[in-house]
């Protein structure tokens, strides 16, 4: 993606089914369980770079021992330093004779990550402050452990401020700047709620108080008080929960916005955002990692007993499409396949736009995303020219008119010819992934290789979207310009995002989308500043009305257009400026069917459609509108409504 773009965040958990001894005997470690965390946090460490958290829960541990720990850190290279920190922990307590490595039991009871159940999570933040305090997991401690509870997730609700004024309604004092923090003590509420009804009970029951913890943990319904606690949620979430007794679960959102996978061994059970971490991580088929159903949650009680009970009624399936298009890692062969065929599905619009002029069209894309797109635009432009020489071929054998210089012609010239073209700078993405001072910088973020595309030659870009326009406009376009070729043309394999996301995407604000902006711009060309206008109040009015029966009126803003017309506009608005370049620029967005023809099974498009799958996402959109209006910047998500 060329354009700078903060996403889901991702998680991890692993939860031991043996003995820590087990693993020693078999693995020679007993910290064979951080070892697993940590190498399913790095193979998603693409979801994530703002911060890192860890945190671990020990089973059955003696009385007066602490049995939860958590780090997090927001460093560069957090994850790994995370990590590096621990393990040089660990050896240095076995150096000084603190703890005896090779006794897993002297491992658990002094190093803090030497327990059955362990947590990570990769943050990109979209909302609240960049700081440590931020990164989950978020810790809720209590003297009972049947009372301490660690959360972390991959989350947008977009309620967020109805939840906070709950909690504020019943005497809490929430923190605003992040939902969170919001999820983390609706939660505890019900636990806490649930821990005091049990307690009252054994109590007055005549259980001796020495007892007691005991008989809460084994009546403790995790599955129930978590329910209660997600029945006024609105938003994608994939959420992971630890009680201190050892209780375990992890829930997905009714919709399946948010992904979540998992594995189950003999050995252990282990949890992610993707499913290829868990296949590499544990040797296993892809057959063995499942998802996790949507509005269910998985839990696992301190006992090892596993369960999984559902939360909502079934809902319409629409994951997000941005796993598939962007997000996930390309290495999932079913997403290897989808993006290949997000490329191919472009190859009719390209050759028109090229005019079949393959010999003098250079074939490049945008790194590093959209690299396995670009192959499947190039598997389609060679499938397609094969298809037009064998038509050439026979016609030209039945017209008894096929000569060498004929087949030189057809076969040996006028081939897709592929070509890196753009380099992406790393190290200087990640300096400037603030979103203030973007601008001035964001030209350096890519390089050119120079000679592969000569003065008059066309340049075919493939990008696998495009939101802003920002990174094209100001870098991607003037480099490329350099080159002097006759035509540029970029290609997203996304469609025009249109509408904001709500649900763990950093596309909150609508004003900055170039389709939106492309859409507006032509609407007061044709002097029809009364159509935004009263988008504006229609927007306004449906706020007003229940939640469950409001619409999208933002979708009057782009009625008047076909895609055709906003994408020439696009093509206008990103033409680079102040550079000697007065070559053609066509900007060329993938069709919502042919999106839907790529994807195996359902998938969510309310960034491209409107069509949002939640209450709160019509809410937000409206509301996006207003704010645009009135000149307001930031996120809706934690406005009240």
């Amino acid at each position: 993606m060329s354009d700078f773009l903060k996403h889901e965040c991702g998680i991890a958990a692993v939860r031991l089914r043996k003995p820590l001894a087990y693993y020693y005997d078999k693995y020679g470690t007993s910290l064979w369980g951080l070892n697993k965390l940590f190498l399913l946090m790095e193979k998603q460490h693409n979801r994530g770079q703002d911060g890192t958290g860890i945190g671990c829960v020990k089973l059955d541990m003696p009385m007066g021992q602490s049995y939860v720990h958590r780090r997090r850190g927001i460093e560069k290279d957090a994850l790994a330093e995370i990590f590096r920190k621990e393990i040089k922990s660990f050896s240095k307590m076995a150096r000084k004779g603190l703890m005896d490595q090779k006794d897993p039991e002297s491992v658990k009871s002094n190093f803090d990550f030497g327990g059955e159940i362990l947590i990570g999570h990769l943050r990109y933040g979209t909302s609240g402050d960049f700081d440590a305090g931020c990164c989950h997991p978020y810790l809720r401690r209590s003297n009972w452990p049947t009372r301490t509870l660690m959360v972390m997730g991959n989350f947008n609700m977009t309620n967020a401020a109805e939840l906070n004024q709950v909690l504020i309604e019943r005497g809490q004092h929430p923190v605003f700047g992040t939902d969170t923090q919001t999820v983390l003590e609706e939660i505890g509420y019900h636990l806490d709620e649930a821990h005091t009804d049990l307690y009252r009970q054994l109590r007055d029951a005549g259980i001796p108080g020495a007892e007691i913890p005991d008989q809460i943990s084994k009546a403790l319904d995790v599955p129930k008080l978590v329910a209660e606690s997600a029945a006024a949620w609105d938003g994608g979430y994939s959420i992971c929960g630890v009680v201190g007794n050892g209780d375990m679960f992890v829930m997905r959102d009714p919709h399946g916005i948010r992904p979540c996978h998992m594995l189950i061994t003999d050995e252990v059970i282990a949890f992610a955002s993707e499913r290829v971490p868990l296949m590499t991580v544990f040797e296993a088929d892809a057959a063995d990692v499942k998802a996790v159903d949507p509005g269910s949650i998985i839990t696992i009680k301190s006992d090892g007993s596993m369960s999984d009970h559902t939360f909502s009624p079934p809902q319409k399936f629409t994951p997000c499409s941005f796993e598939r298009i962007y997000f996930s890692r390309g290495n999932d062969p079913q997403i290897y396949r989808e993006r290949k065929a997000m490329g191919a599905a472009l190859v009719p619009q390209v050759v028109k736009s090229i005019g079949s002029a393959f010999e003098k069209t250079v074939f490049s894309f945008i790194p590093n995303t959209a690299e396995t797109a670009y192959y499947g635009l190039m598997d389609g432009l060679r499938l397609f020219r094969r298809q037009e020489v064998r038509s050439s071929i026979l016609k030209a054998v039945e017209d008894g008119n096929l000569t060498p210089d004929l087949v030189d012609d057809l076969i040996l010239r006028n081939w897709p010819r592929g070509e890196k073209v753009a380099h992406k700078d790393i190290k200087m993405r990640t300096f400037i992934s603030q979103e203030k001072g973007r601008d001035q910088l964001v030209s350096h973020v890519y390089d050119i290789t120079y000679g592969v595309v000569k003065p008059g030659d066309l340049l075919v870009a493939l990008d696998d979207s495009i939101v802003r326009g920002t990174t094209l406009k100001k870098s991607i376009l003037k480099i490329l310009a350099r080159t002097k070729p006759s035509k540029i043309v970029v290609c997203s394999t996304a469609p025009q995002i249109r509408y904001p996301d709500c649900y763990g995407i950093d596309m909150s604000e609508l004003g900055k989308f170039i389709a939106f902006q492309a859409a507006v711009a032509l609407h007061r060309k044709a002097g029809r500043q009364s159509l935004l206008d009263r988008v504006y109040d229609d927007c306004k009015a449906e706020l007003q009305k229940p939640i469950g029966e409001r619409k999208n009126r933002v979708i009057d803003v782009y009625s008047a257009f076909t895609d055709e017309e906003i994408s020439a506009e696009v093509s206008r608005m990103v033409y680079p400026e102040e550079i000697e370049w007065n070559g053609e620029l066509e900007v060329i967005f993938q069709s919502i069917e042919n999106l839907h023809a790529s994807i195996k099974g359902p998938s969510g498009d309310w960034y491209f459609t409107g069509n949002y799958p939640t209450p709160g996402g019509f809410s937000m959109v409206n509301l996006a509108y207003i704010r645009w209006y009135e000149g307001v910047g930031g996120r809706s998500y934690d406005l009240p409504l």
